[in-house]
């Protein structure tokens, strides 16, 4: 049975805290994807609703759900999407609530439970539309909070996961980012316990992180897979590489670990 979190992140959803955390921008670019990928607004509460973009591989292969990072939209996976299509991976990437052409204004606590109700709509769609392939849960960056969620959560529904640049502790994260998290009550008993979540979590797991990420270090990569409950479990250091340039510094060795991934649950 999906075990249900019950966190209290208000002291996250302070306007001085969220300045920091979130950094919504709208999508710009063209809702009919010409047949590359589907728009879909997915609902979430009321009349809110998040953005996303499928691109759809073939309905016997695995499918990634992914929640990206703080600045980012699902326009900026336009061309990474096909990418993982070539690989025979259905790649699913979701927006926050402000971002792309999403409803509402972030917060972290919508964030949080948002995850949920957009993993109900995916593993709905997946059925209704023929999609019979393994599921994987995977985040980066800020995403890695949602999708350690859902492996907590919904671990009987998940086939697998991929933590990108993810942290360990939000302590030292919001610290970074200018926040004290004693000025505003905060401890990581009250918060997003991810070192906490993925113990729990035994299926296949691949966590990637940048070697020289200054925004969230190494060692917190380092952490989340020591704590892994997975017996299958990699870790995949990118060498040279910072949080932003990850991807492009460790392309051949980000895909190859996705593949081999994919190619366990297949």
């Amino acid at each position: 049975m999906p075990r249900k979190t019950h966190a209290d992140y208000s002291a996250l959803d302070r306007p001085e805290v969220l300045m920091f955390l979130f950094h919504p921008r709208r999508s710009t670019g063209p809702v009919n994807g010409g047949g590359r990928f589907k728009e879909i607004l997915i609902p979430v509460e009321g009349d809110v609703h998040v953005g996303a973009r499928f691109h759809m591989a073939h309905a016997k292969d695995p499918t990634i759900l992914f929640f990206h990072g703080n600045g980012e939209i699902v326009s900026d996976y336009d061309d990474i999407g096909p990418m993982f299509n070539r690989l025979g991976i259905n790649f699913m990437a979701v927006d926050y609530r402000g971002y792309g052409r999403s409803g509402g204004s972030p917060t972290v606590s919508a964030m949080m439970a948002d995850c949920h109700q957009i993993f109900n709509f995916v593993d709905t769609w997946k059925t209704e539309n023929g999609f019979i392939g393994p599921l994987v849960v995977m985040g980066r960056s800020l995403g890695s909070a949602s999708a350690l969620e859902l492996a907590a959560a919904r671990s009987d529904r998940i086939d697998g996961l991929v933590i990108e640049s993810g942290f360990a502790w939000a302590g030292p994260l919001l610290r970074l980012l200018g926040v004290d998290p004693d000025r505003i009550g905060f401890d990581e008993s009250k918060g997003f316990a991810n070192v906490d979540k993925i113990r729990g979590f035994v299926k296949p797991t691949v966590i990637i992180h940048a070697e020289f990420d200054h925004i969230i270090p190494f060692s917190d990569g380092r952490a989340l897979y020591e704590a892994s409950g997975a017996g299958d479990k990699v870790l995949v250091k990118i060498p040279g590489a910072n949080h932003n340039d990850i991807f492009m510094r460790g392309l051949d060795r980000y895909l190859e670990a996705i593949s081999s991934l994919a190619g366990k649950l297949s």
